[in-house]
């Protein structure tokens, strides 16, 4: 059966050539649109298989508005557009398209997208299916196990942990009799590591007598289905209740609350929490809804009504730790040290990619550990024991990146004395790891993103393309879409390499990570050096912590290394750190106390706002300064009435 493609474009003569070339590789073209609402008209009449999308339309609403309800209707789509700024690529890849092309294009590239972008999309969907059915099937395991119900519950926890994150998880904790006899909640506080607390150890956290605790837990009591989001969650956490105190204890910034009726007609509700901000929607519940009546097995039995249990020590519950790593890291992440909430994050997102096939970004600033994680992602793949082959983009002559990815023939050009088998070659069945991929010149991006999409390449002087099987990894320090907007990055290429992007923390993002990070450099260079420094004295670490760390671990090696190194005694009590930077605030008007909350926060924005000339997305935007999320700064501005012209004036 023909694929049915719908093409809404409004110039005539691309859209007419689009046209020919889909008929005569054998799709269906059923229609062409000039603007979003006939568009609209044309889906809901011919219900197309594909569209294939231009950003800029005729009249107020733009491809990417049709985007967004092709997603939710999940119809696949491939974006055509000749150039886009940053913002509006940032807002374009929001909608997750499935290709991207850029004009002018030739034939086969818009039917090998077309491919790739099928496959991507029949596939999200059977791998969406098969996760669900293996996650239905481990809980339906863990249910039938004769395990305690704690133990269950902690099962139960580390299964839902895969398809919604959680920091922190509160299970029956809204009704008076449930808290006191049997709601749990489970603390993350390592990859595969919780902190078991119910009832005595919320006492033991926070202070609070167990009576004042079960009024606070119970005063707002039983919430309906409901996700809350960054300023959604402050608003419903203000007064005393489990979500305040959840936030203010173990910072949270966002839940989703999902009560579950038991067989006996009781509601044990699930509290996920989240310490970021924009975690949780609708697609969560929906799973959450497919998956209840197996959720319900494993919360059969919860001790409803038995004897209250004495006040005890915290448990924490882990993965048996294996001997071949160091201690502060986790298994299949060897070498990589801390358990911030950020990198737990980077470890899910590892976990989930890995065993596939699928193209990988990492995006973070230098001496954040892509290179490790590139590592990480080959050595849990089904690759691991064929090549992974490294290639830093930055570190090789334009003239000759060619010849090392894809090689030479003998005799190809002035100095080929040999026939070279290129990089690509190399890693044959294996992994290819495309360090600064932003250094690479335009050009070469072109032939890069056939190879991505063809699987095969041409030596330089060859007279026939060999086709290899290579997994790609790609990592870069720059901003690729503001590379994008200023024309050095090619954007089909960007939307090729990102199809599972994977944004590393800074350390100062992170910089409760610090001390272990610390101590493991001591350690590896007490070896090299046959020093026994047992670690910083307080003064060192107050300092360490409160410096940003431009160079992130890898600068914290550096210092490591030369104050152990330099280091008289058994303490570090001295480093050679820079004059410890603060992050410039901008001013707020003096008048502050005069104005209403809208107003100075209206100001307080306007100011970030100017100081970034008008940036609200990417590295060095107003979201980034002001600590959150672009699309939450720009809802904040609509709100508060604040566009371009306000800043203009």
């Amino acid at each position: 059966m023909n694929k049915k493609v719908l093409i809404v474009e409004d110039q005539f003569v691309e859209a007419n050539d689009i046209q020919l070339m889909l008929k005569k590789a054998g799709y269906e073209v059923c229609g062409i649109a000039r603007s979003v609402p006939i568009a609209q008209e044309m889906i809901k009449k011919e219900s197309p298989d594909f569209v294939l999308l231009d950003i800029f339309l005729k009249g107020k609403l733009t491809g990417i508005d049709l985007a967004k309800e092709l997603k939710k209707d999940n119809i696949a789509f491939v974006y055509l557009s000749a150039n886009s700024n940053e913002e509006v690529l940032s807002e374009a890849k929001t909608t997750e398209p499935y290709g991207f092309i850029v004009k002018p294009f030739r034939e086969k590239d818009l039917l090998v997208t077309l491919e790739i972008a099928q496959y991507r999309h029949e596939h999200s969907r059977e791998s969406r299916y098969r996760r669900e059915a293996e996650l239905l099937q481990q809980l339906e395991q863990t249910a039938a196990d004769k395990n305690q119900q704690k133990e269950k519950l902690l099962e139960t926890a580390k299964i839902i942990q895969q398809e919604i994150p959680f920091d922190y998880l509160a299970i029956g904790f809204d009704d008076t009799e449930t808290i006191v006899n049997s709601a749990t909640s489970f603390l993350r506080i390592g990859f595969n590591e919780y902190q078991t607390i119910r009832l005595n150890e919320l006492v033991t956290i926070t202070g609070i007598e167990k009576n004042e605790l079960i009024k606070i837990l119970t005063a707002s009591g039983k919430k309906k289905t409901a996700v809350f989001n960054d300023e959604s969650f402050d608003e419903n956490s203000q007064q005393p209740s489990l979500e305040k105190l959840v936030r203010e204890t173990f910072h949270m910034r966002s839940l989703l609350v999902f009560p579950l009726p038991t067989e006996n007609g009781e509601i044990v509700s699930f509290h996920f929490y989240s310490r970021r901000a924009d975690i949780y929607n609708s697609e969560h519940i929906a799973l959450l809804l497919r998956l209840q009546h197996a959720l319900r097995k494993c919360i059969e039995g919860m001790p409803v009504g038995k004897a209250d249990v004495p006040l005890k020590q915290i448990t924490i519950e882990r993965s048996v730790p294996s001997k071949d790593f160091p201690a502060g890291s986790t298994a299949g992440f060897e070498g990589i040290i801390g358990s911030s909430h950020l990198l737990l994050n980077v470890f899910d997102q590892v976990s989930q990619v890995a065993p596939f096939d699928t193209s990988v970004l990492i995006l973070g600033e230098s001496g954040t550990g892509k290179e490790r994680i590139a590592d990480c992602i080959h050595q849990l793949s089904s690759r691991k024991r064929k090549a992974f082959v490294k290639i830093n983009c930055a570190t090789l002559p334009a003239t000759l990146i060619e010849s090392e990815l894809f090689g030479h023939e003998k005799g190809s050009f002035t100095g080929a004395f040999d026939k070279r088998t290129g990089k690509f070659e190399l890693a044959n069945g294996g992994s290819i790891f495309l360090d600064e991929i932003g250094e690479m010149p335009v050009d070469l991006q072109v032939k890069l993103l056939r190879v991505l999409q063809e699987m095969e390449i041409e030596p330089i002087g060859s007279k026939s393309p060999v086709k290899v099987d290579v997994r790609v990894i790609a990592a870069t320090n720059r901003n690729l879409e503001k590379e994008v907007a200023e024309g050095r990055f090619r954007l089909d290429l960007y939307y090729r390499l990102n199809v599972f992007p994977i944004v590393l923390p800074s350390l100062r993002e992170r910089i409760q990570d610090l001390p272990s990070l610390a101590n493991y450099f001591i350690n590896t260079y007490n070896r090299k050096s046959g020093k026994r420094i047992t670690g910083l004295s307080d003064k060192v670490l107050k300092n360490m912590m409160s410096y940003d760390w431009p160079g992130n671990i890898r600068e914290l090696e550096h210092l490591i290394e030369r104050s152990v190194l330099l280091a008289k005694g058994t303490i570090i009590d001295d480093v050679s750190i820079p004059t410890i930077q603060k992050k410039e605030i901008p001013v707020v008007n003096q008048t502050f106390a005069m104005k209403t909350i809208h107003e100075n926060e209206r100001e307080y924005i306007m100011e970030v706002l100017k100081k970034c000339n008008g940036r609200v997305w990417g590295i060095g935007g107003a979201a980034e300064l002001l600590n959150i999320p672009p699309t939450t700064l720009k809802s904040k501005m609509k709100k508060l009435g604040i566009s371009k012209h306000s800043l203009d004036s």
